[in-house]
């Protein structure tokens, strides 16, 4: 039979023996990011004088052979290219574990292990913003019964004790203080931000709603988009780029995928599905306060933003977002990374790919990559 590489024994066949001794317990010291190079000044040099492009990524792995064929195939893609950097924005794994899994499916910290095996596998710098399924959704008895703060607490050890980002090459970011995993950082004269903007509600909803946490955190989040938006006007970015796990849903046609929300007050209109324990009442509405400081800052900004979220497994690039009477913000652009299609029993794991022209009129222009390897409907030529 042939043994199958994983990402850990790849990643543990291009670390020093000194790094391979690293255990789990010491993840949360500053270590984990003194062993990686920085990115070097010529390269942050040459990105800031022209165009580069950069990988988004994120709702994967979902099953074994996602876990241990489609992601590694999908790390070799975009370490194939030549990235300035790759943000995964949230959901290592699917909302219920997997009995009988041989890779880490439920919250426990051996999926964090080998999430940040991913990480540290791609040679460019490797953002990460947290997802419901790594944290929000863990109290469910099927994810190992976790307290839910407790493991974001945890991933915040994991993934965020240092101003660094994983991946072979460092890239120092801009830190919130106390919500660590949301970050800012520079590229080429566009201002990049993470937000820890969940699915479930945004933590007001599911087995164990938490509205403290939740108003905490959304306060937080509010507090570090504004400052973001006033980087990037004190430094005259091109654009900005959100990149956050939730979708929040925009409007009333988007029924299967995301909340729904009256477009130009932006509250949310329908139900909990029955499927959650306070179902079938009223849906409570984590986004609402959010989403009208976004469009606030949006329209003030007037240049290009993109919004880059995962949530919904459907890869698509659109403009959803109106005012308050109805009209199109024509500077926004909502793009959504494709994610797992695991219910399909199939390695359908791609990513997005972002060319970046700080130059150009709309700055970010997108393109799905297929990787090869992980065709499964139609076979590469």
């Amino acid at each position: 039979m042939t043994k199958l590489i994983t990402p850990s024994i790849l990643l543990r066949l291009t670390r020093s023996r000194s790094e391979r001794s690293i255990g789990l317990l010491a993840l949360a010291l500053p270590i984990l990011s003194t062993t990686l190079p920085l990115a070097s000044a010529n390269e942050r040099n040459e990105r800031q004088s022209g165009t580069y492009a950069i990988g988004l990524w994120g709702d994967l792995p979902y099953s074994d052979v996602q876990a241990q064929t489609g992601v590694p195939n999908l790390i070799a893609d975009m370490n194939s290219q030549d990235l300035a950097f790759s943000v995964f924005d949230g959901d290592f794994k699917a909302g219920n574990s997997t009995v009988g899994s041989v890779t880490p499916t439920s919250c426990s910290d051996e999926l964090y292990k080998q999430s940040l095996d991913y990480l540290n596998l791609l040679k460019a710098p490797a953002m990460f913003t947290p997802g419901d399924n790594d944290w929000v959704d863990c109290d469910w008895p099927s994810n190992g019964g976790f307290n839910s703060l407790e493991r974001l607490n945890r991933e915040r050890q994991i993934f965020f004790s240092t101003p660094y980002s994983q991946g072979q090459r460092r890239l120092k970011q801009e830190v919130q203080p106390i919500y660590v995993e949301n970050r800012r950082w520079s590229v080429g004269n566009v201002t990049y931000l993470t937000l820890n903007v969940q699915g479930s509600c945004n933590n007001l909803c599911d087995t164990a709603p938490d509205k403290d946490e939740y108003t905490a955190r959304n306060n937080a989040n509010i507090a570090w988009m504004k400052a973001s938006f006033a980087a990037a006007k004190s430094r005259n970015s091109a654009a900005v780029m959100i990149i956050t796990q939730a979708d929040p849903g925009w409007d009333l046609s988007d029924v299967t995928r995301a909340p729904l929300r009256d477009p130009k007050t932006l509250a949310q209109t329908d139900n909990l599905p029955a499927s959650d324990p306070a179902g079938p009442i009223k849906s409570p509405d984590g986004y609402k306060d959010y989403l009208l400081a976004l469009r606030t800052e949006v329209i003030a900004f007037r240049k290009p933003v993109a919004y880059v979220h995962g949530d919904s497994h459907y890869q698509r690039v659109d403009k959803p977002f109106l005012d308050a009477t109805g009209r199109r913000l024509e500077n926004f652009t909502r793009v959504q990374t494709p994610g797992s299609n695991a219910a399909n029993g199939n390695n359908d794991v791609q990513w997005v790919k972002v060319f970046v022209d700080p130059r150009s009129r709309e700055v970010f222009s997108y393109q799905n990559q297929v990787v090869p390897g992980n065709r499964v409907a139609v076979p590469k030529p």
